[in-house]
Order: structure tokens, then C-alpha cells, then sequence
């Protein structure tokens, strides 16, 4: 299991899916992306925390995820959550799609050539209505193609829905 990605809907299991497949992990390297700022995103990042084991390492990065993932030693288990929030934090600091989508591809090859395993959540956002803004539009694909980059980088990748999984496979 050197990559695996969870992609699915908010609220859709995913968290508890990465939790699971790592459980028996002797060492574990949680790369954290959300930052608390507001009250509603401060409660759900405690909510997290308490789920999981306080002697895993926790390494909050909004920006810099590649360094995050190139930093853990190699025999440790590294969590990602999330992709979501990475891209958001990168168009939220000024950086241009293509600077955006780079930077996954050498983050998803990063995360795939580790000697540990690799877990990514990231959710799907490009399931439901078109967003109303040319914001949320450029959000919406540009995740979408940040997903698909590390999906193709992994060895398994999951659609979770409703707590149940999917195995996503390859068409080429």
C-alpha cells in the first residue's frame, strides 16, 4: 500500500477509512492542511484530532505538502488531510492553476516513491451543480485534476461513499 488515495463527498467516511488502514501502523506522520480560521473549521479540526492517537506526529502544512511528505522518515506511515484544502490554500495565496497542478504532480510523485505507505483523502467536488462563481468553477476542475493526478501515482485509489468503498481502477 505505498499510495493509496480516498477520494468521496464530504462527510462520506473517508477520515475514518485513513484511520482504519493505517491502525496497526508502529509509527505514523499526520500531514494536517486545514487552518482554524473560524470558529465551525476550529471545532471540526478537534473533532480530528481527538480521533486520532496522540502519539502520532502531527505536521500541519497548509502550503508546503511535498516538503511535509519528503520530510517523514521513510519507514513511517504518512497521512494526508487533505488535497481539498491544500489547492484552496494555494488559490487562496495567489498561486496560478498551472503552478498548482505542477506542484501535485511532484507531490503525488513524492507521496508514491516513499518506501512507507502513503494515505490521501481528498474529496469530490465536481460531482454535484456548477458552481455559480468563476471562483468556485476554477476551484472545482483544478481539484479535479489535482485528484486524478495522484490517483494515476496510486497503487489503490477509493471512491467512499456513505462509509462503503469503491475501488477506482485504471482504464489504461
Amino acid at each position: 500500500m505505498p499510495l493509496t488515495v480516498l477520494i468521496g463527498g464530504a462527510r462520506s467516511g473517508k477520515s475514518a477509512l485513513a484511520l482504519q488502514l493505517v491502525a496497526d501502523a508502529d509509527e505514523v506522520v499526520f500531514v494536517a492542511t486545514a487552518e482554524a480560521r473560524d470558529e465551525e473549521m476550529a471545532e471540526r479540526i478537534e473533532r480530528h484530532r481527538r480521533d486520532r492517537p496522540s502519539e502520532w506526529q502531527v505536521v500541519e502544512e497548509p502550503i508546503a505538502l511535498r516538503g511535509a511528505i519528503e520530510a517523514a522518515p521513510p519507514s513511517t506511515v504518512v497521512i494526508v488531510e487533505c488535497l481539498s484544502l491544500w489547492v484552496s490554500n494555494l488559490l487562496e495565496a495567489g498561486w496560478a492553476d498551472e503552478a498548482v497542478e505542477a506542484e501535485g504532480e511532484k507531490a503525488a510523485r513524492a507521496a508514491a516513491n516513499r518506501p512507507g505507505a502513503t494515505v490521501v483523502v481528498t474529496n469530490e467536488v465536481g460531482l454535484g451543480i456548477v458552481p455559480e462563481t468563476p471562483l468556485g468553477r476554477r476551484y472545482r476542475d483544478l481539484l479535479g485534476r489535482v485528484n486524478a493526478t495522484f490517483a494515476a501515482a496510486a497503487d489503490e485509489a477509493h471512491f467512499v461513499v456513505a462509509g462503503r468503498t469503491l475501488p477506482l481502477h485504471s482504464w489504461a
